[in-house]
C-alpha cells in the first residue's frame, strides 16, 4: 500500500456499526493510524486492524479454560459460596 496519510480511507471494525466498514484517518503515529473516523456513522475511535473485539461469551470461554488449567476445576473454587458451607458443614461432623 505505501504510507499513510491523515484522511486517506482504510477498513476497520466500528465498535458503535459493529461491523467492518470504511474509516478516514483522523491521527497518525510514527507514519501509522491511531484514530479514526467511521465514514457511516462519524464515530471516533482507535485504530483497531479490523480486529472485532472478544465476546462475553468468548472471554466466559477463556476464563473457564483458564481456570481449568490452573486446576481449579471443583464447584467448590469455581463458587466460594460453595466452598464456605462445604468446610461449615465439616466442623459439625
Amino acid at each position: 500500500m505505501g504510507e499513510q496519510r491523515l484522511g486517506d480511507i482504510i477498513d476497520d471494525y466500528c465498535v458503535k456499526c459493529r461491523r467492518i466498514t470504511n474509516h478516514s484517518i483522523v491521527s497518525l503515529i510514527n507514519s501509522e493510524a491511531a484514530k479514526v473516523r467511521c465514514r457511516t456513522c462519524y464515530h471516533d475511535h482507535d485504530y483497531r486492524h479490523e480486529q472485532a473485539p472478544p465476546s462475553k461469551k468468548e472471554l466466559k470461554k477463556a476464563e473457564a479454560e483458564a481456570a481449568m488449567a490452573a486446576g481449579n476445576g471443583s464447584a467448590s473454587a469455581a463458587n466460594p459460596a460453595l466452598k464456605a458451607k462445604a468446610d461449615t458443614s465439616g466442623e459439625n461432623a
